[in-house]
């Protein structure tokens, strides 16, 4: 993976600037992209497999939104997460105070694995 190096403040004292490596950004793939690639590794068409992806975008929210962690497998689990103020008593509580909501992704173990041998180079 390629890297270029920033300087930026140190977050331990910012009085001092320091170069840190921050990874290469080589564009986006596009889910025709992907699955253009799937087909070649299996015996689903584009079409097939565009439509799996597809549902899956559909659905994946629903759950999430239920309150569900969505396990992918292999692949990792994605679940909602958020930030809240703080109040001394539950009464004082309103839901307007929950903010930062995001989708958490956690990777499962064959994909940690699967970047673990990740070697680096020098990017222009």
């Amino acid at each position: 993976m390629e890297y270029k190096l920033i300087e930026r403040a140190n977050p331990q004292d910012r009085t001092k600037v320091k170069w840190y490596a921050n990874p290469v950004n080589d564009g986006k793939i596009s889910k025709r992209e992907i699955a253009q690639d799937i087909v070649g590794n299996s015996s689903l068409s584009k079409g097939d497999v565009l439509s799996v992806i597809e549902n899956l975008l559909d659905t994946m929210p629903k759950y999430l939104l239920m309150g569900k962690s969505v396990s992918l497998g292999e692949f990792g689990t994605l679940r909602l997460s958020f930030s809240s103020d703080g109040v001394d008593k539950p009464e004082d509580f309103n839901p307007s105070m929950i903010s930062g909501v995001k989708v958490v992704f956690t990777p499962g173990t064959e994909l940690k694995s699967s970047i673990q041998n990740i070697s680096f180079e020098k990017g222009e």
